[in-house]
């Protein structure tokens, strides 16, 4: 993996974590990533990497998870001919590739228990054997490895070894997600928008309006960075008018013309006796306009509403059980009204 890593961000809990990493990838010891989907663990472990003294050596990807679990030691140990079935030649694994460098396992909980037994041999012996052969390699990999669970609740669970996460976890470090970061994202939105500005040939970049920032302040990003990138970037191409981009559509699957989901019934019914799901809440009053963007507003309105008063108008505990943060609460009461209402 050859290229330059970008790692935006100025928060307090995103600096930490970026200052962990720093600090542990001069040790040649290994480092586990955890962190939501799309908070940028590839990018922290090609970090680790390139401060390391193994930044001129190899740094070899494996998704663990992209590989069927009868290929994932073949692909991590290397094989011999004949090994199986398709093996018409020795191949080397990631493991030899990496040797020297350093070796960044993503998706780390979705290998078997038979791939962590082989993993533990080589992270501990710094030996590996291909598949099919007798005959040990001695290797030196730094092992980075990432992932969006809570290993040590599998441990208990019976589907990962403690002893593969004891040597793995030399180092954790953990990425926060990006709502967490409420005062990196209109810095990220900026730069994905001046990116993307100049990708589709703008001469400047205007900006965000006030409606877009609203936007960006408001949403929780469960889809983190990548998320907002995607958003933002859709944006920017979309936008045809003078003056900064001041509309956001965060999710690109809204439309009044979706395809209903409806839920299957038994095998034996027709699909015209299947049941539709009853939608959210209480039936719409059918005087009410059918205008998508006002329901939902009305419909975002009344939770926040609802929530204040469960909260007794707290607004720090009403952002926690809505799994905001304060600012995001404190933009969404001002856009509906509320804050007179909410303190």
């Amino acid at each position: 993996m050859e290229r330059a890593a970008q790692v935006i961000g100025q928060s307090s809990a995103f600096l930490d974590a970026l200052e962990r990493a720093s600090r542990a990838a001069a040790l040649d010891r290994p480092v586990l990533v955890i962190g939501e989907r799309g908070t940028g663990k590839e990018l922290v472990a090609e970090r680790l990497h390139r401060l390391s003294p193994r930044w001129d050596q190899p740094l070899v990807v494996m998704n663990c998870a992209a590989l069927p679990e009868t290929l994932i030691e073949a692909e991590l140990f290397g094989h011999e001919a004949g090994a199986f079935t398709g093996a018409t030649k020795a191949r080397a694994g990631r493991f030899e590739e990496a040797d020297g460098g350093t070796l960044f396992l993503d998706e780390l909980g979705t290998l078997s228990m038979a791939a962590q037994d082989r993993l533990l041999r080589a992270v501990e012996y710094g030996e590996i054997t291909r598949i099919g052969s007798s005959r040990p390699l001695r290797v030196d990999v730094r092992i980075v490895a990432a992932t969006n669970e809570h290993l040590p609740d599998r441990v208990q669970q019976g589907t990962f070894r403690a002893d593969l996460l004891d040597r793995l976890s030399f180092e954790v470090v953990t990425l926060p997600p990006l709502r967490a970061r409420a005062g990196d994202i209109v810095v990220l939105a900026d730069f994905f928008g001046r990116r993307m500005a100049a990708e589709i040939g703008w001469e400047d970049w205007p900006g965000f309006g006030p409606h877009a920032l609203d936007a960006l302040a408001s949403h929780s990003w469960p889809g983190n960075v990548r998320e907002l990138r995607n958003a933002v970037e859709r944006a920017v191409y979309r936008w045809e008018r003078e003056g900064p981009v001041d509309a956001i559509e965060i999710d690109p699957f809204a439309s009044p013309y979706r395809p209903r989901t409806v839920a299957r019934a038994d095998s034996e019914a027709s699909p015209k006796e299947a049941p539709e799901a009853a939608p959210a809440g209480s039936a719409p009053d059918p005087a009410e306009p059918l205008d998508f963007k006002e329901r939902v507003a009305r419909f975002e309105r009344e939770l926040l509403a609802r929530a204040l008063v469960e909260h007794r108008h707290n607004q720090r505990a009403t952002a926690d059980a809505l799994g905001l943060t304060y600012d995001q609460l404190r933009h969404a009461l001002r856009r509906h009204d509320l804050l007179k209402t909410g303190g």
